[in-house]
């Protein structure tokens, strides 16, 4: 096999920070060939989110199942999904063409704080997507939004909210940390037939961190063909991401929060500090 197909079902960002634009960069930097269907479409910038068109489900279908009769694909990267009816259709296309290492990131609210999934789709995601997935990687906030809780405040908390998304039907769970604050960014991998893994990185002082939730997801399925296991495929994308936050200043993308530098292993611009 001369390169491994990795698609990313989401919405489009015109920032190029988040979104598709943001999956295929990053699957492109860690050498896997992207492909996209688009669920939604987004009028934002660095500085927040004007306007959300959603893709009407049967064109979703429509560009699903054109594309997965043609092509192989060996990972799947599942971002905003925006209502219950594409949400379906997704999983649909899940059972129907039997997608593997199906990466899900249950994308909620904007860094700018703006909504990008109706309210009445998260029990839709709960219960037609997590048993689908074989990884679902929420922040804090879109946890306990799955859950019905209040965000964790701790490790062990985190610990607890995990399990609980497993008794959901999630496969396997990335926790992701960066909510608590402090110098590190901890995430906790969780699995049925596993022992927890902790994760820990340096926390980047930058504020250009538009997009850090859509990397670290398609980074992962990315490296999910390229790797013996999640665990694997998680560590390396946790690394590629703090580097990318480390070289995220030498980009000038907008006035807002901006975005982490994906190809900063290709472009000349040096890492600060």
């Amino acid at each position: 096999m001369s390169s491994h197909n990795i698609l990313s079902i989401a919405g489009s960002d015109p920032s190029g920070g988040a979104g598709v634009q943001a999956d295929l960069k990053t699957f492109s930097a860690l050498g896997g060939y992207g492909m996209t269907v688009i669920t939604a479409l987004t009028a934002q910038s660095t500085t927040g989110v004007a306007g959300v068109q959603e893709v009407p489900a049967d064109f979703v279908a429509l560009q699903l199942d054109t594309l997965l009769a043609d092509a192989r694909v060996d990972a799947v990267k599942i971002g905003m999904l925006a209502t219950p009816e594409v949400i379906g259709a997704v999983a649909k296309a899940i059972d129907t063409h039997r997608l593997p290492h199906v990466v899900l990131d249950p994308v909620m609210v904007a860094k700018s704080g703006d909504r990008l999934l109706a309210a009445e789709a998260i029990d839709v995601v709960r219960s037609e997507l997590l048993p689908r997935a074989d990884l679902v990687t929420p922040n804090l906030p879109e946890a306990a939004a799955l859950l019905g809780e209040d965000e964790a405040g701790d490790l062990d908390a985190m610990r607890a909210q995990a399990g609980r998304l497993l008794d959901l039907g999630a496969r396997r769970v990335l926790l992701k940390g960066g909510h608590l604050g402090g110098d590190t960014s901890t995430d906790l991998l969780v699995a049925a037939d596993a022992a927890p893994q902790v994760f820990t990185a340096e926390r980047v002082a930058t504020r250009n961190t538009h997009g850090t939730g859509c990397t670290l997801s398609s980074a992962i399925a990315a490296l999910r063909p390229q790797r013996p296991g999640f665990d694997a495929a998680v560590r390396d994308a946790k690394t590629y991401l703090t580097a990318a936050l480390r070289h995220a200043d030498a980009l000038d993308a907008g006035h807002g929060t901006g975005p982490v530098h994906h190809f900063h292993a290709w472009w000349p611009t040096g890492a600060r500090g």
